[in-house]
């Protein structure tokens, strides 16, 4: 697939040599109204947007200046306009448009009006000019299509006028550009700095719900604590902008949520604005966090640049998940492997079912466990899913996996608590049962799947028939982020046998065909 971010770029490059920079429309010489602070509290930025690339038409008959209005009075902290013609058929004209109608919304009702965004695709400082002279408060700005230099003199530019500069960054590349772009300011002009990262990959048009949260700790290590870092796309429902603004994150900007679903544009608001942090989204934050050394060991071995970002590169293999474990010495031997999750089943009616005494006599040496542990779960009213949830609540264990349980079904409770949802064949359609979950914010789920045929729209997390015999085929077929194994590594029922997880580490290990 084509990169659409290069075809974007050059075909608006070729415009502008045609037609120049103002793209034919006519803007003001200087400005007229007053630059407004760009997201200084935590709040959510509403687009102006008719069309995507990935999704073509989402509102091709949008007028700019009633959606904004609309926007204000949903209690949007600011707007942004898309000004690309191609592919979002945005223009200049709709920014003017949108800057008149919240001074207009400001001057009738008393309120503040929202800052507004020029979102495109700028390439040099002229155009940041022209955004300033068009009435845009702020300014997106792409790392990777802009080398550092010409990064620094536009956010010099902007940062000249008052305005702000939203720099989007989403690689370890990015991350380099950031950092000189932080030593080329003044403590003056960093005050007009934002962050975002796009959960989109405008190379695939996957979404990675975790993406963000992976860049957060990066981005506010270099740029200190309070870092204002604004989460981009992917989110549609309020369930999942709650699960955003849980992670810490000063903004969200809604594209086609907002443009499409009018009735939902103030709940989306305030579902972000007033979510809080949560035993879940300090669980998430620990699954996706980069380990320091990932960057040096990339170098060390020839890597080139860094790229993009993965979890997984320092040990060129994906996660790991032993399951059904029963035994004491069995989820120490896992662990001394390297698996990176364990699981306990707490179901009445399993033969794996720890639940009681036999997991009572596993606890003492939890305390020796690198790997995540996690209780699995098949019905979130019986008496082991509440025991499960009290383990999960004190820190015995780390993470409830819901398994084949409908997301309706389960208690505020239990997705305040570390979780994730695992479907099966019995849950329908997988792509179907996936994405309802993906828009309700769960940002990974569990695809047990014995016929091991997974949907891949996602991150595939994947389980089903894994065996170390068959587990390098899975992993270049599928490509998962985590692969799942239970009775694959058993000789015998509720045993895992020893050899058979060396034999599966050993085939994932870095001389595997990965």
């Amino acid at each position: 697939m084509a990169d659409i971010l290069t075809t974007i770029v050059c075909r608006r490059t070729d415009d502008m040599q045609k037609m120049g920079s103002t793209f034919g429309y006519k803007i003001p010489k200087e400005r007229t109204r007053p630059v407004h602070k760009f997201l200084c509290e935590k709040g959510v930025i509403l687009e102006v947007k008719r069309a995507s690339p990935s999704k073509g038409d989402i509102a091709p008959n949008l007028d700019s200046a009633e959606t904004a209005r609309s926007y204000a009075q949903a209690g949007a902290a600011a707007i942004s306009c898309l000004t690309e013609t191609n592919f979002f058929k945005g223009t200049l004209e709709d920014l003017m448009k949108v800057c008149a109608a919240v001074d207009s919304f400001e001057k009738e009702t008393g309120r503040a009006a929202p800052a507004v965004l020029r979102k495109d695709f700028l390439i040099n400082e002229e155009e940041v000019e022209i955004a300033f002279c068009a009435g845009a408060d702020a300014v997106l700005l792409i790392a990777r299509i802009l080398d550092s230099q010409m990064l620094i003199k536009m956010a010099k530019a902007a940062a000249s006028h008052k305005m702000t500069s939203l720099v989007e960054v989403r690689s370890d590349d990015d991350i380099l550009k950031l950092t000189e772009l932080a030593n080329a300011l003044n403590e003056s002009e960093k005050q007009y700095i934002v962050c975002g990262v796009n959960s989109r990959d405008l190379a695939t048009f996957k979404i990675d719900l975790l993406k963000p949260c992976a860049m957060q700790k990066k981005i506010r290590k270099m740029l200190g604590k309070n870092a204002r870092v604004i989460f981009e796309s992917g989110i549609r429902t309020p369930q999942a902008a709650n699960f955003a603004g849980s992670l810490g994150f000063t903004g969200m900007l809604l594209g086609e949520a907002a443009a499409k679903a009018p009735e939902l544009r103030a709940e989306l608001v305030s579902s972000f604005v007033n979510a809080k942090s949560s035993k879940n989204a300090e669980f998430w934050r620990t699954v996706v966090e980069p380990v320091e050394t990932t960057a040096e060991i990339q170098k060390s071995e020839g890597c080139g640049t860094l790229g993009e970002l993965n979890y997984n590169n320092f040990r060129n293999r994906p996660l790991i998940k032993i399951c059904g474990l029963t035994q004491a010495q069995d989820v120490l031997f896992a662990d001394s492997l390297g698996a990176d999750f364990v699981g306990f089943i707490f179901a009445n009616g399993f033969a794996r079912n720890v639940c009681g005494p036999k997991f009572e006599e596993i606890i003492p040496s939890l305390k020796n466990v690198k790997a995540k542990k996690v209780a699995v779960i098949t019905d979130v009213n019986s008496n082991e899913a509440k025991i499960a949830a009290d383990f999960v609540e004190k820190g015995v264990l780390d993470c409830l996996q819901l398994h084949a349980i409908d997301y309706n079904q389960v208690p505020k409770r239990m997705l305040e608590l570390p979780h994730f949802f695992a479907v099966t064949e019995k849950s329908g359609d997988l792509e179907a049962a996936t994405e309802k979950l993906f828009l309700m914010g769960e940002p990974r789920f569990l695809q047990d799947s014995k016929s091991q045929n997974y949907s891949e729209k996602h991150k595939l997390w994947l389980a089903g028939g894994v065996t170390p015999e068959n587990v390098s085929e899975l992993v270049q077929k599928f490509a998962p982020e985590l692969i799942d194994v239970s009775s694959g590594v058993e000789s015998q029922l509720c045993k895992k046998d020893f050899s058979k997880l060396e034999e599966l580490f050993k085939n994932l290990s870095r001389d595997s065909a990965l």
